[in-house]
């Protein structure tokens, strides 16, 4: 099989990405992103055949990948994509054997996540409702002030918040049902303050924007649609740049909030797991590192023998 024909190949493996495997759209992106690069590659070293992909070739992509100034993570997801491309392609028979199968994913650097005390976390949710008021209840601050409380109360991704509909809301367990990564289902508990933001966005906001596009979509745009992950960045980073020292958080920071206050008042890792939606319990202990780091600190900074 010539490289001119892979095109067809990777057509053929996004097929079953999302049909077999269930991605996410933002992880099929990036593995058929890789697939591509990886194409341009074996056409600048001369191999004209699908089936005399080696360990060698990925390995020497991989390495002109990091001279590039690929980061760490992008490295580790990069051999995975292929990993999976190479163990398909090979149980397909478009390869004599699995190249990629001794490949080794090279672990990216865990760094603590930046997150908001529960002061400025307050302060900022605060802020927001305070704009409601002083704006007359504008459509605009309701969404907005609604979306970051969702955000913050659930530890939700955006992409999830997008998602909303109105059969997600459960009012009388004050729960809201989200799609995550893989297509798993999730039920996330809303306190009071969620629950109040998102009543009066539903009630006398959204049907200000609401057009024949807007469907069952719970979040719009200010045309009617369905609202983007952009705007939602947009809208939590305007929220966040008012904080003295968290003016560069995005909306990850509130969902790293949520889950370390959540394990600073006392919820256990597993209870945490299942909020966030982590397919490992291991993604989730990085928020006790985060816990523990800020009780060091207070302990510094109160105790007098510290």
């Amino acid at each position: 099989m010539s490289i001119s024909e892979f095109a067809e190949v990777i057509d053929a493996f996004e097929i079953n990405l999302r049909t077999e495997r269930h991605l996410s759209e933002h992880t099929i992106r990036a593995y058929l992103g890789d697939l591509e690069s990886l194409s341009a590659h074996l056409t600048a070293l001369g191999i004209d055949d699908i089936s005399r992909l080696e360990l060698s070739h990925i390995r020497s992509w991989l390495a002109n990948m990091q001279v590039k100034g690929g980061a760490r993570t992008s490295l580790s997801r990069r051999a995975v994509s292929i990993r999976l491309f190479t163990k398909w392609a090979h149980k397909k028979g478009l390869t004599p054997t699995d190249a990629g199968m001794q490949l080794v994913t090279p672990k990216p650097h865990r760094t603590l996540p930046e997150v908001l005390d529960i002061p400025s976390a307050t302060l900022a949710m605060d802020a927001l409702a305070v704009r409601v008021g002083e704006e007359e209840d504008s459509p605009k601050s309701l969404r907005d002030c609604a979306m970051v409380e969702v955000l913050y109360a659930s530890g939700a991704r955006v992409s999830e918040l997008c998602g909303l509909d109105f059969e997600s809301i459960d009012y009388e367990r004050q729960t809201i049902r989200v799609l995550g990564k893989g297509n798993k289902e999730r039920t996330i508990p809303l306190g009071n303050p969620a629950m109040k933001a998102l009543k009066a966005w539903i009630k006398d906001g959204r049907p200000m924007l609401a057009t024949d596009a807007s469907a069952n979509a719970v979040f719009l745009g200010t045309r009617g649609k369905r609202i983007d992950q952009r705007t939602v960045r947009t809208v939590v980073y305007e929220a966040l740049s008012a904080l003295e020292g968290y003016e560069r958080m995005g909306p990850h920071a509130l969902r790293h909030s949520a889950a370390t206050h959540l394990l600073e008042g006392g919820a256990d890792l597993r209870t945490v797991q299942e909020i966030l939606g982590h397919a490992s319990l291991a993604t989730t202990q990085i928020y006790t590192h985060v816990s523990t780091q800020r009780l060091q600190q207070a302990f510094k900074q109160a105790h007098p023998r510290a």
